[in-house]
């Protein structure tokens, strides 16, 4: 079989991009398996990605990293390559609420959604059996209530520890209900992705599906997004709603919110280990 890679890049729009990464492609011997793209008016960026195999056996990994990275510099492309059979790795974070967390271990244990999972940490112990029973190591990091900026920082160096120790590509904060301080923010930046209901900015705090329920709302939704030092206003990935009505009661409204949860948060999981979300200011393109 073929090595195959995916290529994503970013770049200021201008004229025969795709004819030149396409030719570069050609001209070592690629062929192109699938390959999308995107021209955004208002940033004036470019956005691309493709799917490929290497069938020349005598273009190397490292000659086609070389040469293309010479390609990317002149066009002033943000680019990366990627092995395309190498599976990301995930960890996953969690404190009380485990819905999230109970659907992402079911897809990578069914070999629905491609990843490796060499860590999930907590804030406390509610699901150290539940890692048990799919092999993965649990790292209980209690943090007190009201605990000290000290405490807060030894709490994140250590989770951090965790990352670098274990190569991980991509963090999910899988109901994880601490907020990340701006340097923990600002180093997971790109590769950490929250879910939250979308009532946002109008039912915050504790159980927001009650708040709804006593305003009669008809929709209720979800929301995945990067993390970034504005709580719960990074670029967003996913979202997704459900109609709901008057004879619902609050706990009902919440079942339907969880799962619309564990969907979209999948959702943006999945695009991300197949490298189809791309960075674009304080939005993102989904090359779906």
């Amino acid at each position: 079989m073929h090595p195959e890679y995916i290529l994503t890049l970013s770049c200021p729009d201008h004229r025969g991009i795709v004819h030149r990464v396409s030719g570069f492609l050609a001209e070592n011997g690629c062929n192109i398996i699938d390959s999308a793209q995107f021209g955004d008016a208002q940033s004036k960026l470019f956005f691309m990605r493709v799917h490929f195999a290497a069938e020349n056996p005598e273009v190397s990994d490292g000659k086609l990293r070389a040469d293309f990275a010479t390609l990317a510099a002149s066009m002033q492309m943000n680019a990366q390559l990627h092995d395309a059979r190498k599976k990301p790795r995930m960890m996953l974070m969690v404190s009380k609420i485990g819905h999230c967390l109970n659907d992402l271990l079911f897809r990578y244990k069914s070999g629905l959604l491609p990843v490796e999972i060499p860590a999930i940490v907590s804030n406390h112990t509610d699901f150290y059996q539940l890692a048990a029973s799919y092999n993965i190591p649990f790292h209980h990091l209690p943090l007190a209530t009201g605990a000290s900026v000290e405490a807060r920082q030894a709490q994140e160096a250590r989770i951090l520890e965790i990352v670098t120790s274990n190569d991980i590509d991509l963090v999910v904060l899988a109901r994880y209900m601490q907020i990340l301080s701006p340097p923990m923010c600002e180093a997971l930046r790109g590769r950490a992705i929250n879910i939250h209901h979308s009532f946002l900015p109008s039912f915050k705090g504790a159980k927001p599906y009650y708040q709804a329920h006593e305003r009669g709302v008809k929709l209720i939704g979800a929301t995945a997004h990067f993390v970034t030092s504005d709580l719960d206003e990074g670029p967003i990935i996913e979202q997704d709603v459900e109609r709901v009505d008057h004879a619902m009661e609050p706990d009902t409204l919440t079942a339907i919110g969880r799962d619309v949860e564990c969907v979209v948060l999948a959702r943006a999981v999945k695009w991300f280990v197949e490298h189809r979300i791309l960075l674009n200011g304080h939005k993102t393109v989904v090359f779906k």
